[in-house]
């Protein structure tokens, strides 16, 4: 018997140095990052069953078997629909500047979506006004309301959007939601999505979290869009979810969340509804391709309105957004400033950012003095050193969980949607974001960025050096883990 079991064990023991050896293989052949192999290398070999269960799990870009022969079978047509856009009247990238132009080349080239002129925007940085804005909208809706959101908590001003909704399904608008089912949890175990199914409102469950789903796709995969559109003429978009910061997150010990949305009107807004059409077929099976755009005769601009749709997300093109950030930041000649709740960039972008400081451009980052997230803010802080260092400027917002994601480049591009400055908004969740080439839209979204400075602390680099060693500890932990965070 002392024989048997000492043979097992030598079998269990080889077993598992086999597993061990496959693993490590299957992340050195995936040819990633190397922060990103060497972080998942660190949780196997220090976690060795929960960190291959925890690689099995969450380590690959799998979406799903079906999810993914779906998605390859969509491209023709959507590239079709994207295609005709090249031929409007509207698409003129010799108006454009350097900094559009560049974009409009990437995105032509990479998504086969281009810049297009003749939009209407309108920044808007105040919750209420930002819902009520959607409700008035809803009201005058004729024929269509799709809605696509991570979060819908309810509460306050999101159930009058909720009520708006209904009534307007009761006068035959055909309104068709997407919600994330774990961004969406609260809101599926209220009474209102059987009061909306009741109405004829389409509601679905975009990446349901279940157990079983776990062993046939990733299941922390996101849907974080934010986005609406009504009669395929108005646009929503932005950073803030379907919520009422008087009622959402109120016992966190954040604050409120500072969020902001852009209402679009014009040539874009149908690439908006596109999207949307895309992420209901891949839920749905079901293809609604909304109209294209009238071609409009385009006089040369003396005030551009250009904007760029930038959709990501597995599936889509790989890095997509990555590489929009990457290139406008190396175009960079005067000032960049970032907005962003949660801060781990990818090494590129660390880099971009310090190169951007050395030669002179006059780089801020604005984050949040407190986040909903222990592990990125102490993640986040492992990149302050060697950023205070090369001349960029940190500041730590103090009025709430500061949420707007923005970049302006030289007070001329705008970049603003949906993406975290992190690796899960970059690589795993579902994004879209503006980059807009339009003064006075700039302008305000300029000045929104000095608010948020003149109600931040900025980080003195001094100071920063004589913080704890025991912070000093815990924030280089967190850093070896930032690619997965």
């Amino acid at each position: 018997m002392e024989r048997f079991h000492y043979i097992l064990t030598i079998i269990a023991v080889l077993a598992y140095w086999v597993l061990i050896a496959a693993v490590t293989a299957r992340i050195i052949f995936q040819r990633r990052a190397i922060g990103v192999s060497f972080a998942w290398l660190m949780v196997i070999y220090i976690l060795p069953f929960g960190g291959i269960l925890a690689y099995l799990l969450f380590g690959e870009h799998n979406i799903g078997s079906k999810r993914a022969a779906r998605t390859q079978e969509m491209f023709k047509p959507y590239l079709s629909w994207f295609n005709h856009l090249f031929h409007l009247e509207q698409y003129k990238p010799q108006y454009m500047s350097s900094y559009s132009r560049s974009i409009n080349a990437l995105c032509s080239h990479r998504l086969s979506i281009p810049s297009l002129y003749n939009n209407t925007l309108s920044l808007l940085s105040d919750p209420q006004v930002i819902l009520n804005a959607i409700i008035q909208d809803i009201k005058q809706a004729k024929h269509t309301i799709h809605f696509e959101f991570y979060i819908w908590h309810p509460g306050g001003l999101a159930n009058d959007v909720a009520r708006a909704l209904i009534h307007a399904a009761n006068k035959g608008v055909a309104v068709k939601i997407l919600l994330d089912s774990a961004g969406s949890i609260a809101f599926f175990k209220t009474s209102w999505p059987q009061l909306m199914k009741k109405a004829g409102i389409q509601l679905v469950k975009v990446l349901p979290v279940t157990p079983f789903r776990a062993f046939i796709r990733r299941i922390d995969l996101r849907m974080h869009r934010k986005l609406i559109v009504i009669d395929n003429k108005i646009g929503y978009t932005g950073s803030m979810n379907l919520v009422d910061p008087e009622h959402f997150n109120i016992h966190a010990g954040v604050g409120k969340w500072v969020d902001v949305m852009v209402r679009i009107k014009g040539s874009s807004v149908p690439i908006l509804n596109c999207i949307h059409a895309w992420d209901w077929e891949v839920e749905t099976q079901l293809r609604e391709l909304p109209s294209l755009p009238i071609s409009i005769p385009t006089p040369p601009y003396q005030s551009p309105n250009c904007i760029q749709v930038i959709p990501s997300g597995p599936g889509m093109r790989e890095e997509i957004i990555h590489q929009v950030l990457l290139q406008s930041i190396y175009q960079a000649q005067s000032r960049i400033t970032i907005t962003t709740p949660y801060f781990i960039p990818s090494e590129q972008l660390i880099f971009a950012l310090i190169s951007a400081a050395q030669k002179g451009v006059n780089v801020c980052i604005i984050i949040p003095a407190r986040t909903n997230s222990m592990m990125v803010e102490w993640a986040s802080r492992s990149f302050f050193t060697e950023l205070l260092h090369a001349g960029v400027k940190l500041y730590r917002f103090q009025q709430g969980l500061l949420h707007t994601k923005s970049v302006v480049i030289d007070e001329k591009l705008s970049l603003i949607g949906t993406v975290n400055l992190d690796m899960r908004s970059l690589w795993l969740n579902f994004e879209v974001t503006l980059a807009v080439e339009e003064p006075h839209f700039t302008k305000d979204l300029v000045k929104l960025q000095q608010n948020y400075i003149d109600d931040s602390i900025q980080i003195d680099v001094t100071s920063w050096e004589k913080r704890a060693l025991w912070k000093r500890i815990i924030e280089q932990f967190f850093y070896q883990f930032s690619p997965l965070l």
